[in-house]
C-alpha cells in the first residue's frame, strides 16, 4: 500500500486502484487500471510522486502491453498513461518487427513499485520480459522490455532508459527498480542508479534529468549467458549457445528466476555497501514451442519445457547474502546457504545490522553489516520473502517481518529437494507477521 496525506492507496489484484480514508477505512474512490479479463492484474504498491499515484500492471505471461499510469491523488482521475512497448512511429518502435502487430502483445509489464527522484521529478521503473517469452517470435531489441525507464512525473514522457538484455529470451525481466545512491568512481561523484539484475549482472548507472548513462557492469553470480558488456554503452555480448530459440532449447545460467528476483536489496550509508539476496549456481533449460497463438486472457508464453532442473556441476551452495562496496564496485563479504535459495528482502539499519530471511530453514537472520558475521537468528512459521521493516514506539525499536512462502520461491525449494533428497526441509506456506523488540 501507499500512504499520502489523509488517504491509503492500494491496488487490488484485479487491476483496480482504490483510495481509502486513512482514519475510517471508508472508500473515497476507486478506478480501473486495466482490463483484468484481458490478462492485466496488479501486484505492486502504488508510488506517490508529485501529487499523483503511479501504478503499473502485471500480466506479461498473458500478452499484455505494459504501461505506467498516473492518477490524481484526490480524485482518482487518470492524468497520463505511458506504454512500455512503443506503437509504430513512436521512439523505440523500430526495435520491434516492422509491419507486424507484435507490439500489441509485447509484454514489458511493470509489476514492482518504482523509485522517485524529487530533484529531477523523474520516476524510475523496471520492466518485464517480452511476449511471448522466446525472443525469436519478436526479432529485434524490443524496447522497452527488460529495462529501467525514467519517466517525467508531470507528463509521463520517457526521458531515459537502459536495457539490460535486448530481446529477452530467458524470462529474466528486470522489474526491480534501481536504487538512487550516489557513488564514487575515479575521483568523481556519480549521481547513481544501482541495479542488481535477474540476468546475474550488477549494473552501475548514472542518472540525470534525462538520459541514463552506463558506468559499469559485472557478474555477481555464475553466468554463462553474458560474455561481457560494451564498456561505452553497456550492451551485453550474448552467447548464442545459451539463448533459447523456437525448436532449439538451450541451457542457461542463471535460470528463469535469475540471480536476484523481486525481493529488494538494501543500502547502508554507514558502510557504503549494498546487500543482495542472491541465488547462485541454479540454471534453466527450455526452448520455444512452435505456433504460439494469442488469445486475450490466456497464457501467451510458448515455452517448450519438460527438461530436468539444472545446477552448476560441483556447486556446493545456492543461496547467498552478498555485500558490495558502491564506491569500489567490489564484493566485501558473502554468506552461503548450502541447500537453500535466498528469497528474502534485505533491511540495513543505522545500528550496523542487516536483517533478512529467505532461506528454506525458515530462519530470520541478523548480520553484522560490516563483516557479515551472523549475530542472531530465529525460526519462524514459514520462509521470509518480504523485506523486514523497523519502527519505534515510545523510544523502543522494533523489527517486523511477514513470514509466508510460496509460488516461485516454493518452486525453487521443491527443485532443490528433488535434486538433494532428504537434505532440504519441507516449507509450509505460512502467512503471519512476527515482531521483535530490540533489547538494549
Amino acid at each position: 500500500m501507499a500512504l499520502y496525506e489523509d488517504k491509503v492507496y492500494v491496488c487490488a489484484g484485479e487491476a483496480v486502484l482504490v483510495a481509502l480514508d486513512a482514519k475510517t477505512g471508508a472508500e473515497v474512490w476507486s478506478t480501473s487500471v486495466a482490463d483484468n479479463k484481458a490478462g492485466y492484474y496488479t501486484t505492486l504498491a502504488p508510488l506517490i510522486a508529485g501529487g499523483k499515484v503511479l501504478v503499473g500492471a502485471s500480466g506479461g505471461e498473458y500478452g499484455i502491453r505494459g504501461f505506467v499510469a498516473a492518477f490524481d491523488a484526490e480524485t482518482g482521475k487518470e492524468v497520463w498513461r505511458t506504454f512500455t512497448v512503443p506503437a509504430p512511429g513512436e521512439p523505440g518502435s523500430k526495435t520491434w518487427p516492422t509491419g507486424g502487430e507484435q507490439w500489441k502483445t509485447g509484454g514489458a509489464s511493470v509489476w514492482v513499485t518504482g523509485n522517485y527522484d524529487p530533484e529531477t521529478n523523474l520516476a524510475f521503473f523496471g520492466t518485464g520480459n517480452g511476449g511471448p517469452t522466446i525472443g525469436d517470435n519478436r526479432p529485434g531489441d524490443n524496447l522497452y522490455t527488460a529495462s529501467t525507464i525514467a519517466l517525467d512525473v508531470t507528463t509521463g514522457a520517457i526521458k531515459g532508459y537502459h536495457q539490460y538484455h535486448p530481446n529477452d529470451s530467458w524470462d529474466y525481466d528486470e522489474v526491480s527498480p534501481p536504487i538512487l545512491v550516489d557513488y564514487e568512481r575515479n575521483g568523481r561523484t556519480i549521481k547513481g542508479l544501482i541495479d542488481v539484475a535477474r540476468d546475474g549482472y550488477l549494473w552501475f548507472l548514472e542518472r540525470s534529468g534525462g538520459p541514463i548513462k552506463f558506468i559499469e557492469g559485472k557478474p555477481y553470480i555464475f553466468n554463462n549467458v553474458i560474455r561481457g558488456v560494451d564498456p561505452i554503452t553497456g550492451r551485453p555480448d550474448i552467447d548464442p549457445a545459451h539463448k533459447p530459440a523456437t525448436g532449439a532449447p538451450a541451457e542457461f545460467c542463471p535460470g528463469v528466476h535469475g540471480g536476484k528476483t523481486w525481493p529488494p536489496i538494501s543500502y547502508s550509508p554507514r558502510t557504503r555497501m549494498i546487500y543482495i539476496p542472491a541465488n547462485n549456481n541454479i540454471c534453466g533449460h527450455n526452448g520455444g514451442a512452435p505456433n504460439v497463438t494469442y488469445t486475450p486472457g490466456r497464457a501467451f508464453v510458448g515455452i517448450q519445457g519438460g527438461f530436468p532442473p539444472l545446477i552448476v556441476p560441483g556447486a556446493d551452495h545456492f543461496g547467498e547474502v552478498q555485500a558490495w562496496n558502491v564506491d569500489t564496485g567490489e564484493k566485501v563479504w558473502t554468506r552461503n546457504y548450502p541447500r537453500s535459495p535466498n528469497w528474502g528482502g534485505m533491511l540495513a539499519t543505522a545500528g550496523g545490522l542487516v536483517f533478512s530471511g529467505g532461506t528454506a530453514d525458515r530462519k530470520f537472520h541478523a548480520f553484522d553489516a560490516a563483516t557479515g558475521k551472523l549475530l542472531w537468528e530465529f525460526p519462524l512459521s514459514s520462509g521470509v520473502e518480504a523485506p523486514p521493516t523497523s519502527f519505534s514506539v515510545d523510544e523502543k525499536q522494533y523489527i517486523a517481518v511477514l513470514a509466508g512462502w510460496g509460488q516461485d520461491a516454493g518452486g525453487e525449494v521443491t527443485t532443490l529437494a528433488r535434486l538433494f533428497p532428504g537434505e532440504v526441509p519441507p516449507m509450509p506456506d505460512g502467512g503471519s507477521i512476527w515482531v521483535f523488540a530490540l533489547d538494549y
